[in-house]
C-alpha cells in the first residue's frame, strides 16, 4: 500500500518561504512520477510541479517558474518542493501524488495519479 505524508506547510509573510516535505512509502520515488497540485477554497485541484524518471526531468506550472523547485531524494524516499517569494495566490492546500511507472501518462493531469497524500495548508499573507 503506497502512502504519501506531506510536511512544511504554514503561515507566511508574502515574500518568504516554505519548504514542503513528501515523504513516500510501499514506492520508490524513483521510479514514479512525483507530483505536487495544489487547491485553493473554491477552485480546481491544480498541476504544480512534477519529477520523473532522471532527477533533471521537472515541469512546473507557469505560475510558479523561477520561485518553486521540486527535487527528490531517492535514500530518503522523499520529494520536496521548496517555494520562494510566495505570493498571496499561492495560499492553498498542497498535495503529494504518486503514479507508477514513472513513464506512463501525463504529469499534469490530476486523474493520472494513483496514489495522494492527505494535504498541507500553506496561507501566504500579505
Amino acid at each position: 500500500q503506497v502512502q504519501l505524508v506531506e510536511s512544511g506547510g504554514g503561515l507566511v509573510q508574502a515574500g518568504g518561504s516554505l519548504r514542503l516535505s513528501c515523504a513516500a512509502s510501499g514506492r520508490t520515488v524513483s521510479s514514479s512520477t512525483m507530483g505536487w497540485f495544489r487547491q485553493a477554497p473554491g477552485k480546481q485541484r491544480e498541476f504544480v510541479a512534477a519529477v520523473r524518471g532522471s532527477a533533471s526531468n521537472t515541469y512546473y506550472t507557469d505560475s510558479v517558474k523561477g520561485r518553486f523547485t521540486i527535487s527528490r531524494n531517492n535514500a530518503e524516499n522523499t520529494v520536496y518542493l521548496q517555494m520562494n517569494n510566495l505570493k498571496p495566490e499561492d495560499t492553498a492546500v498542497y498535495y503529494c501524488a504518486s503514479n507508477y511507472p514513472w513513464y506512463s501518462g501525463s504529469v499534469y493531469s490530476v486523474d493520472e495519479y494513483d496514489s495522494w497524500g492527505q494535504g498541507t495548508h500553506v496561507t501566504v499573507s500579505t
